[in-house]
């Protein structure tokens, strides 16, 4: 069974599920660890597995469900789907709220939600770093990326995250798949350079 990497899994592992059944096997990349995985145990809509077309499908590795379903339009949805961007260690719990919902919801394919959340993180992490209250989306790109907390060269991915933001908050047009992995892509970013790689310095007595 493959280990869950600890600092990648956002859910804690259930002990057991009540009489699983067996389910034609599944294979696919499971929306909370991560691991490419195949399972044959679960639950299904029909008593005879081989007839049955929508399944809830448990993880070998972390033991959390996906439903795997069939749509109208005749491809298979699985929810949660597996989005882009890792668990982010030291990060602040509100930071961490927000990174969430940006996450989850790309994960059940709310974009425009997603991007949204992505947005307002970029505002409070201005904010929580020091930058003044009820400013714009501008000022807080501007303020991270002139003091410091976003590294060389990453401006034009903090400059997208605010044009796309303002987008879904103000325009009609919808986002897409490719608008919130990019955003979770460069929160993702911002996240680890500004909390987590400090704290992977090794302290003086490690060193000496």
């Amino acid at each position: 069974m493959t280990e869950i990497d600890p600092s990648n899994n956002r859910f804690e592992k259930p002990n057991s599920w009540s009489n699983p059944q067996s389910i034609l096997t599944q294979s696919f990349t499971c929306g909370y660890c991560g691991d490419r995985i195949g399972t044959d145990k679960g639950y299904s809509t029909d008593a005879r597995y081989e007839t049955a077309k929508d399944f809830v499908a448990i993880c070998p590795s972390c033991y959390l469900p996906t439903f795997i379903g069939h749509l109208e339009s005749g491809s298979i949805a699985h929810v949660p789907s597996n989005p882009p961007g890792r668990n982010v260690p030291h990060i602040p719990d509100d930071l961490r709220q927000l990174y969430d919902e940006a996450w989850l919801s790309a994960g059940i394919g709310a974009h425009t939600a997603s991007v949204m959340a992505s947005r307002k993180m970029l505002m409070n992490l201005g904010v929580r770093e020091g930058a003044e209250k009820n400013q714009s989306l501008v000022f807080y790109v501007s303020y991270l990326a002139d003091n410091g907390f976003v590294p060389p060269n990453g401006r034009p991915w903090v400059d997208y995250i605010r044009s796309r933001g303002n987008e879904a908050t103000h325009e009609i047009e919808l986002m897409t798949e490719q608008d919130s992995t990019a955003l979770l892509t460069c929160v993702e970013m911002l996240l680890r350079f500004i909390y987590e790689f400090p704290n992977l310095i090794p302290s003086r007595e490690t060193v000496e």
